[in-house]
Parts: structure tokens; sequence; C-alpha cells
């Protein structure tokens, strides 16, 4: 099938009776005749090559192709209405749209509890799906609209992206709060001493207090490496492991096991949190309310 050749309505057609599962609701929606729509669900069936919808019942029943071509269908049609509605209000008290945010267990313990919470006052409609794992494929994903936003500790390079600072970080050590070591401090020989939780390394940066102690010539004795900080507080709580964490992230988990916070006895430089996307959706009003609320949620942090 050649796209150049084929009449782009019958996408709104497909779009609309694969929502509405009838021809006639279908027909309510695009404000066209029950034939109208049919006429056009069968042009599109003999371009595709493939029945699309199945009667069963009242209702119509999407084939295993018609589920294929379902999110493509939708993801164009959306990226053509955000075009054409450049210049209008977002009214996002009733809209239903979604938000994809890749972001890893920093964002989803620091950030997006406190931005849920207030969406849910002003915006009960809109829905938010976290992708929990930064993965390789992001910058497709960016750029191909899968995704709307990331938060990272790297900027995005590359043309097309843009990388805002919206945080600085620097650190904090947990310890569980009746750790049979350390006192009210915790001194750089105890940190030595004692054996320590660690995030597995993303690409082939080391964590700042690995860099600041090999200045030093010093080593932190690493007996547990997990891929997500959001296990290090359960860990923490039950032996006698320290971890180091971001401070934002280190204090809540703190509050919530009962654990001791400590500043690190090596200094480290504060470290940026990037708020990411692609600069197609520079000009779209939804996704800039949703950018500019989560960078106002983080100036408050």
């Amino acid at each position: 099938m050649k796209l150049r050749s084929m009449d782009l309505n019958l996408l709104l057609v497909f779009d609309a009776v694969y929502a509405e599962r009838s021809i006639s609701r279908a027909a309510v929606r695009l404000n066209l005749s029950q034939p109208a729509v049919s006429n056009a669900l069968a042009r599109l069936r003999h371009a595709v090559g493939d029945p699309l919808f199945k009667r069963e019942g009242s209702g119509m029943i999407p084939t295993a192709r018609a589920k294929m071509l379902r999110d493509p269908i939708r993801q164009a049609l959306e990226i053509l209405e955000r075009g054409f509605r450049s210049d209008e209000a977002f009214d996002h008290q009733h809209s239903t749209r979604e938000f994809v945010i890749a972001v890893e267990d920093y964002g989803e313990t620091v950030l997006i509890p406190r931005f849920i919470d207030w969406l849910a006052d002003v915006a009960p409609g809109i829905h938010i799906e976290i992708r929990p794992e930064l993965s390789s494929s992001l910058t497709r994903e960016l750029r191909e609209g899968t995704v709307d936003l990331a938060l990272d500790y790297f900027a995005l390079r590359g043309e097309g992206f843009e990388s805002k600072c919206v945080l600085t970080e620097d650190l904090v050590t947990l310890s569980r709060i009746d750790h049979p070591t350390i006192g009210e401090q915790l001194s750089l020989d105890t940190y030595l001493e004692l054996q320590h939780v660690v995030i597995t390394p993303r690409r082939k940066s080391r964590p700042m207090i690995d860099l600041a102690l090999d200045k030093r010539g010093l080593k932190r004795k690493i007996a547990l490496t997990v891929p997500h900080f959001l296990s290090m507080p359960t860990v923490v709580q039950r032996s006698n492991l320290l971890a180091t964490l971001p401070r934002r992230m280190a204090y809540i988990y703190a509050d919530h096991f009962r654990l001791k916070a400590y500043t690190p006895p090596v200094r480290t430089p504060e470290f940026p949190v990037f708020m990411i996307w692609h600069d197609t959706l520079n000009e779209d009003p939804a996704h800039r309310w949703l950018r500019n609320h989560l960078m106002a949620i983080c100036e408050t942090l």
C-alpha cells in the first residue's frame, strides 16, 4: 500500500470506529452519515487487505491487524492535531491527554508524587505514564514522540533536543538508625571501614563520591551493587551497610524507613538534573503547560 495514493481521511474513520466500536457512533463523532462511514471503512479495508473490524453482537471488534495499526495511526493524528492547534490555549481542566515521562527512580521518588498530587486537583482527566528506565532508545522515542519528557542527570546532546537544568543535587549517606559503629557524625575512617551498597553505574560514568575518594587515593568497600535506588533503604535498614545517594531522595528514604542521614565525609560538587524533550514540541500548548508546571514544582523542592 502506497501512502501517497491513500485518502488520509480514512485514518480519521478508522480512529473513530476503533474508539466507538460502532459505525453509527463513529458517524455521530465525525458528523457524517452512516453510509459515508461504511463506505470509507470499505475503502480502507480494501487498501489494507484486511477486514479490520468484525461484527460481534451490536458492536465492532478490531482484528489483529487493526490492533497493530491503532497506535501508529493515533500518534500520527495527534501530531497533526498538535500542529493545527498550536495557537490555541490548552484546556487542562477538561483534557484527557496522556503524557509519557521517562524517569529513573530518583524522579519517581522525588518529583512524580508531588506532581500527581497537584495534577489530581487541577487536571483530573490527564493521564501520566511513567517509563521507569531511561533506555538506549530514548533519543529515538523522544524524536518520534512516544516519550514526551525525560528527567536525567545527563543532558541529551544533539540537534533537535532541549535539555534544561531544573534541579541541582548533592549527596547524603544513609545508615540504619541504630548502627553500632557510627555516632552523631560520620568520619572518613568509619566511611572507609564500613561496607557499602551502590547503584549499578549507567553509561561509563562513576559515582561522584568515588571520584572524590580517588583524588585522595582512597576507595570504598563495595558489598552490594543494585540496579535501582529503591532497593537501597530496605538493605540499609536491615544491615550495617551504608548508602550514598542524592539528598532529596535520601531524606525521603530516611523519613519513611527510619534511617539516619549524614553528610558524607568527602566533599563532592553539586550535580544537575535535566528535563529533556524534543524541540518539535516547543510550541505545543499542552506540552508547554506540562513543562512549565513540572519546572515550577522543581523550584519548590
